[in-house]
């Protein structure tokens, strides 16, 4: 009976690993992104219309808005991609605008540096085999992490200026 139990999660978990997700529809640019922390989905929009909805990581203590450097949160509110980096120690990246005015001031409250490098980047350098896997629990210092495939497809399709919208 054990035998039967480990075979069907084993099973279970190999075609979660192996089965591909749905592709970004071709030619599509993306100019807003959408992240809902709480549910840990990510979409993708192009004007009025949802091209994709990605499952992802997020920053080690995802609850609340980020206060500060180390605080291993992602921030909540309205930014912008303001770059991108083909050569991180993670799989590429896009960059968001984080720290905001209002994010700097409230860290300078506290006495402390808002940090920055917030990224949406695939996963580190040498263990892209994780795949999906990465997505049972969150790992990141504060970014949105995708799978290597899904960070190919959103950095070849997301504009430089998109909005990103990050919600508890």
């Amino acid at each position: 009976m054990m035998i039967w139990i480990f075979f069907a999660l084993f099973t279970g978990m190999a075609t979660y690993y192996i089965l591909p997700g749905k592709k970004l529809p071709p030619w599509k640019i993306i100019n807003r992104l959408v992240v809902y922390k709480s549910k840990r989905k990510m979409e993708a929009w192009c004007g009025d219309e949802l091209l994709k909805t990605y499952t992802i990581s997020l920053g080690k203590d995802p609850i609340g808005h980020k206060q500060f450097k180390g605080d291993c949160k992602t921030p909540e509110g309205i930014y912008y991609i303001d770059g991108r980096n083909p050569n991180s120690a993670f799989y590429k990246n896009l960059g968001v605008s984080y720290p905001n005015a209002a994010d700097s001031a409230h860290a300078e409250k506290l006495g402390k540096s808002p940090g920055g490098d917030i990224k949406i980047h695939g996963l580190r350098n040498g263990r892209g085999y994780r795949g999906k896997l990465h997505r049972f629990k969150d790992w990141t210092a504060g970014c949105i992490a995708v799978t290597n495939s899904e960070m190919e497809e959103l950095y070849g399709a997301v504009e430089d200026g998109a909005v990103i919208e990050i919600f508890g």
